[in-house]
């Protein structure tokens, strides 16, 4: 009988075992990808939402979908089929579903908050099938259900001149994620992310959310918690520590926790190696390629075999057991950084007391 957390686990025990022997690789930027096709706004709309009026949810009147990419899942997916299918012909074991921005109280910004069970389910079964059309038994691919920090803030106030104003609360953060979180599992993801995290409230949020789904399902997946450096000081937005951070969301009993986006790998390496440190769980880290450059094509200047040798010495210095790329990284990225790290040993922790517990 399993000892994993996880009920019905054996595509958890698949997943673990593969941690175990290697360094696993996670897909790259969607977003990069998306806008390289250079949409407009009927391409944004597709037949779907063609003659859509959507009510902006703070100005009133139609509103714009350019740049809505989540909603691509459901207007143009073959797009991002394609883009999948690149990062996994690259060789990414794990994707990401395209949902960074798939939850209610973001997608009240476009008056699309109704959507958001449908763009999660239907990004998750397109990422699936995706992943089930190249896996083999010898080399299964898993789906990864995106949860992204939403576009609000729980701990910050949004007006300068008002510190205990807020424009989001944490039930409703909680109703978000939550609906979004189902959409993911019902569509087949095989563990979900909670990325990008610059405030650990909205987290908190986040994990209250799945593990309530979690108890509704009766039975768990396993959980990635990933936050986000903003700055020189080594912080989150909301003021924590690398350190700090991780004993705020420990008790999700995370498969890993890293950190991703951030300033790019070069600026992260400290904060990877403190959380390689304290984390009793695995380690993962997607960095953007570099600092941003509005300049450069895809927003980012580090090279494919810039950001892998930038990475490949985390993985020398015994720090990662999931490595990939963030904002600005393409196929190409992920192509290195995989073959930068596949003969490297990885990080070594005792998964008794990480993900057994």
């Amino acid at each position: 009988m399993s000892t994993l957390p996880w009920k019905e686990p054996a595509r958890a025990e698949a997943l673990l075992a593969q941690l175990r022997r290697r360094i696993l690789v996670l897909d790259g930027a969607m977003g990069t990808m998306l806008q390289g096709h250079r949409l407009d706004e009927a391409g944004y709309r597709g037949e779907r939402f063609a003659d859509a009026a959507h009510a902006h949810a703070h100005h009133g009147g139609a509103c714009d979908l350019k740049g809505n990419n989540d909603l691509l899942s459901l207007s143009q997916p073959e797009l991002v089929r394609a883009v999948h299918r690149a990062y996994l012909d690259a060789g990414a074991d794990l994707i990401e579903t395209n949902t960074f921005n798939a939850n209610a109280v973001s997608l009240s910004d476009y008056g699309m908050q109704e959507l958001a069970y449908e763009l999660n389910l239907e990004a998750a079964r397109l990422a699936r099938r995706v992943a089930d059309e190249i896996a083999t038994p010898e080399r299964p691919r898993y789906v990864a259900g995106a949860l992204g920090p939403t576009t609000r803030t729980a701990s910050i106030s949004p007006d300068v001149n008002d510190p205990g104003a807020r424009n989001v609360t944490f039930d409703q953060l909680v109703a978000a994620y939550g609906d979004a979180a189902k959409g993911l599992l019902d569509g087949g993801s095989d563990l979900l992310v909670i990325e990008t995290i610059f405030d650990t409230l909205n987290a908190k949020a986040a994990i209250f959310a799945v593990e309530t789904v979690f108890e509704e399902y009766g039975r768990r997946w396993p959980v990635i918690v990933s936050g986000t450096i903003t700055d020189a000081s080594g912080r989150t937005l909301s003021g924590q520590t690398t350190e700090a951070f991780w004993n705020s969301v420990r008790h999700v009993r995370p498969l890993a926790v890293g950190i991703n986006c951030s300033l790019g790998a070069a600026l992260m390496r400290p904060y990877i190696e403190e959380l390689a440190r304290v984390a009793d769980t695995y380690v993962s880290c997607y960095p953007n390629a570099g600092l941003p450059n509005p300049m450069s094509d895809t927003g980012y200047d580090e090279t494919p075999a810039e950001t892998a040798r930038l990475i490949e010495d985390f993985a020398r210095n015994g720090f990662v057991n999931l490595v990939g790329g963030c904002c600005g990284t393409t196929p190409a990225h992920i192509r290195a950084i995989g073959d930068a790290v596949a003969a490297l040993p990885p990080r070594g922790i005792s998964v008794s007391e990480a993900v057994v517990a």
